[in-house]
C-alpha cells in the first residue's frame, strides 16, 4: 500500500510516562544466601517507556509529537526528559511534581530472557494533575489527533473531561486503556484494548461471533466509533457499527512484546491524523506491531522499517 505523507501529522499524547531500565548481563551460578540466579551486569540501558515510548514511535514514523506527562522532580525524570530530548522528535511538557517518584521499570536480563522486573511509581497530585489539564485545554486545538495512553499511574484522573474537549474540538481521540472502568473512556473514538484486557471487561467468550457479539455491545455501550482488539498470534480485530475487519499476525518471531500496544497505537494515530481511513491504519499498526516484537525491550519502529516489510521489490508504492 501507498503511505501518505507523515510530516504534518500532529498528534498530541497524554498519559503515563515511565523510564524504562535494563540491566543486561550473564548468570552462572545461584546466590548461596537464597535460591535465586545472581546477575553479573555487564551493561545497563535506559529508555523512555509508557506513553514517552508512544510518543516516541509517533516521532519515530515521522509525524509531529508533543507529550504532555508528569514526572518526579528526580534523577528519573530529569533522564527521561533528557532521552526524549536527545533522540529528538518529540515536543515533551513535563509537569514536574515534587512529592512523586518519577515511575520507573527496572529489568533484569540474562541472556536475552528477562529474569526480574521491580516497579516504582507514586501517584501525581491534584495540584500538578489540574495544571496538566489546564495546559492539555490550550494544546488540544493544535492537534490532528489526540491519544490517551493509559498505564493505570494516575496521570489521567481527568480522561473523561480530555475526551469531552477533544470532542468538542471536533479531534478524533485514541485511547490505550487500562483496567476494568471503561466507563470513563465513553465517548471516545477508537479503543485499543489488548485480548486478556479486553476478556478482563468482557468476560470470555467460546466463538468469533461470541466474540463480536461482545466487542460490538461494548463499543455501542460506551459510544465508541471503532474498538480495536489485539489478539497476539491471532492478529487483531477492528468492531465498526458496519463492519467487522481482521488483520492475521504479522510476526515472523516474536522476542520482546514489550511495548507492542504503543506502537499498534502510536501507528494508528498518525495514519488517522495523515488522513487515512481506519482499515488502512490498522492494516499498517498490525504491520508495525508484527516488527517491534522482533526487538527487544521498548523499542520503535520506523516508517522505513515499515515501507522495507510493505513492499520489498515494490519501493514505496
Amino acid at each position: 500500500m501507498k503511505l501518505p505523507s507523515f510530516e504534518n501529522a500532529r498528534v498530541l499524547v497524554v498519559g503515563d510516562v515511565m523510564l524504562d531500565r535494563y540491566w543486561f548481563g550473564d548468570v552462572e551460578r545461584i546466590s548461596p544466601e537464597a535460591p535465586v540466579p545472581v546477575l553479573k551486569v555487564s551493561k545497563t540501558e535506559e529508555r523512555p517507556g509508557g506513553a514517552a515510548n508512544v510518543a516516541r514511535n509517533i516521532a519515530a514514523l515521522g509525524a509531529q509529537a508533543t507529550l504532555l506527562s508528569v514526572v518526579g522532580d528526580d534523577e528519573a525524570g530529569r533522564c527521561l526528559e533528557k532521552l526524549l530530548v536527545e533522540q529528538g522528535g518529540v515536543n515533551a511538557l513535563l509537569h514536574r511534581d515534587a512529592g512523586i517518584s518519577t515511575t520507573v521499570k527496572l529489568r533484569a536480563v540474562a541472556r536475552q530472557q528477562q529474569l526480574l522486573r521491580i516497579d516504582f511509581e507514586t501517584a501525581p497530585s491534584h495540584e500538578v494533575l489540574n495544571a496538566k489539564l489546564a495546559e492539555y485545554r490550550a494544546r488540544v486545538a493544535e492537534a490532528d489527533v489526540v491519544l490517551l495512553s493509559d498505564y493505570g499511574k494516575g496521570g489521567l484522573a481527568h480522561i473523561a473531561e480530555m475526551i469531552r474537549l477533544a470532542r468538542a474540538a471536533g479531534k478524533p481521540v485514541l485511547v490505550d486503556p487500562k483496567g476494568d472502568d471503561y466507563a470513563r473512556y465513553r465517548g471516545a473514538t477508537l479503543l485499543t484494548p489488548n485480548r486478556s484486557e479486553f476478556r478482563q471487561v468482557a468476560g470470555t467468550w467460546q466463538s468469533e461471533q461470541e466474540l463480536t457479539s461482545k466487542a460490538q455491545k461494548l463499543r455501542a455501550d460506551l459510544g465508541l466509533a471503532a474498538l480495536l482488539v489485539t489478539r497476539s498470534e491471532e492478529g487483531m480485530t477492528l468492531f465498526r457499527a458496519d463492519e467487522v475487519y481482521h488483520e492475521a499476525a504479522q510476526a515472523r518471531e516474536v522476542f520482546d512484546v514489550s511495548g507492542a500496544g504503543d506502537t499498534v497505537i502510536a501507528t494508528l494515530a498518525v495514519m488517522l491524523a495523515s488522513g487515512a481511513e481506519m482499515s488502512a491504519a490498522v492494516h499498517l499498526a498490525n504491520r508495525a506491531g508484527g516488527i517491534v516484537v522482533g526487538k527487544l525491550g521498548t523499542a520503535v519502529v520506523s516508517r522505513k522499517e515499515i515501507l522495507g516489510e510493505e513492499g520489498r521489490g515494490k519501493g514505496e508504492g
